[in-house]
């Protein structure tokens, strides 16, 4: 049963129920108590449904009050003509009592919905600030005024070279006529007009599909339609329509422009890094090629001893053990960005990965004792060919910021996360300003920048090479004096050596 029929059947029955307690039970006979009743039965009504509904009670009670209550009671005659203005007065203060509480309880319900739709927009925005991606900008808004405004169907149609890209969104699925949309993009193009009486621009258009009404809403940025917004399922003010239009318009241009400023901000980075990399390999190359010429002139000279020759001799060697290192760690970086290093795991001690690492930068290690502590040192199953590879790396960084014959200090164990190893140098340690951007590419802390080599690349390198085995790496300063450099490689341990470590 319809609700404003319900409410005219119990208006009615309380007409009723009044007319027999008044008079039937109390027998009374004071007409303006019960035209007073009535009509407060009336004003109630009238507070909570549409107009025909106290406007039937009002006939209703203008009948049981001239039949009971008005004389001669028992009849619908009126012997007194006072009775007839009374009655008159009754019947026309209900009706306008009726009408003005229904056109406030219009208004009321018109602001609710007003509050509403703002809310709606003002949580619509709030989405569309949300956006970043561009690959799935439109599907994005189209999900997002379908969930806000609760309609059926909603498509954000752009033209993209003669078609129709169309992403839609809501519980129907509807195929937008190509043909239609053109026609409704072609009227959006002509000259931007406002229709003060529907509080709308021009350019609104309905198009049927399948039995289903689809309203269509120019998108416009300024005064240029650059697509249309497709709605269907409840019906929403015109007005609405073209805020919504707006916002999604606004939300497209948005995520245009994030992807114009990200392109540009890649742009100029790239160019960062070719500069820093360019300065950097010029000045390490430079210094190394500069020894070697020099000392390959010495070796030339017929007086050299042959401790000075060895002298020369070693000095050479060193010089292109650092060249070979610049150009692995060029080719490792190269490897990182084009995703082209594998990870091949079996297993191996921790302290062969440890050996393996010091082999590397053997000549950098030269006069820095290596303190390894492996505890415990039992089989575990990664990678030890990219693990030692990035440990290297943490050792020629100790190594070239500890003091001359200063001990570095390895330890390796087993946690839950997996393998750890712990580097620990016994020089200054690291600037607060440099420890947010360690591991950032090509970057160089106040002390590096002090020396005459390094690309920053080393670092970087090494959070690569872990994180290709889902590894991570952190530094901090110790309280006693140096710098530790922690690695973490997820590996898994035998199960026998786990047994044992417990049962110890």
């Amino acid at each position: 049963m319809p609700p404003d029929v319900a409410r005219a059947l119990a208006a009615v029955g309380a007409v009723a129920a009044v007319t027999l307690v008044y008079a039937r039970w109390l027998h009374l006979s004071n007409a303006a108590t019960a035209s007073t009743t009535f009509l407060l039965i009336v004003l109630v009504v009238a507070a909570t449904s549409r107009l025909w509904v106290p406007a039937v009670t009002s006939i209703a009670a203008m009948f049981a009050f001239n039949y009971f209550f008005l004389p001669p009671v028992g009849g619908l005659t009126i012997a007194d003509p006072q009775n007839w203005v009374a009655m008159v007065a009754f019947l026309v203060v209900s009706l306008i009592g009726s009408r003005l509480s229904g056109l406030a309880r219009a208004r009321a319900e018109e602001a609710l919905s007003a509050r509403d739709e703002l809310a709606r927009l003002f949580d619509l925005s709030r989405d569309v600030l949300l956006i970043t991606e561009a690959q799935d900008a439109l599907a994005a808004v189209a999900r997002a005024i379908a969930r806000r405004f609760e309609l059926d169907f909603v498509g954000v149609a752009l033209p993209a070279s003669g078609e129709w890209r169309v992403s839609q969104s809501g519980a129907s699925r509807i195929e937008l006529d190509p043909t239609q949309l053109s026609t409704a993009f072609a009227a959006a193009q002509a000259a931007l007009e406002f229709d003060a009486h529907a509080r709308t621009y021009v350019g609104h258009r309905t198009m049927v599909v399948a039995g289903r009404t689809v309203r269509l809403v120019p998108l416009r940025v300024g005064t240029k339609p650059v697509g249309l917004l497709a709605a269907a399922g409840r019906d929403i003010p015109p007005g609405t329509l073209d805020a919504l239009g707006g916002v999604a318009a606004i939300a497209i241009e948005r995520v245009q422009l994030l992807d114009a400023r990200q392109a540009g901000e890649l742009m100029r980075r790239s160019d960062e890094l070719k500069t820093a990399l360019l300065a950097s390999l010029g000045h390490d190359l430079r210094t190394p090629l500069t020894a070697i010429r020099i000392a390959a002139s010495n070796l030339q000279g017929p007086s050299l001893e042959e401790a000075e020759r060895r002298e020369q001799s070693d000095l050479i060697l060193a010089q292109v053990e650092r060249l070979t290192r610049l150009f692995q760690n060029i080719l490792e970086m190269a490897r990182l960005d084009a995703g082209a290093v594998a990870t091949e795991t079996r297993w191996a001690h921790p302290s062969e990965i440890i050996a393996a690492a010091r082999d590397q930068v053997e000549h950098t290690l030269r006069g820095h004792p290596l303190q390894v502590t492996t505890d415990p040192d039992e089989p575990v199953r990664l990678d030890p060919r990219l693990t030692a590879a990035a440990l290297a790396h943490v050792l020629e960084n100790a190594a070239q910021y500890a003091p001359p014959g200063s001990t570095i200090d390895v330890r390796s164990s087993h946690t839950a996360d997996g393998l750890r190893i712990a580097v620990r140098d016994h020089g200054p340690g690291i600037a607060a300003a440099d420890l947010p951007h360690l591991f950032d590419r090509f970057y160089r802390g106040a002390a590096s920048r002090a020396r005459a080599s390094g690309t920053g690349m080393g670092l970087s390198i090494v959070r690569g090479l872990l994180a290709v085995q889902q590894g991570r790496i952190w530094a901090e300063n110790r309280a006693d004096g140096g710098a530790e450099f922690t690695l973490v490689v997820p590996a898994a341990a035998r199960a026998s050596a786990v047994q044992d470590r417990h049962a110890v």
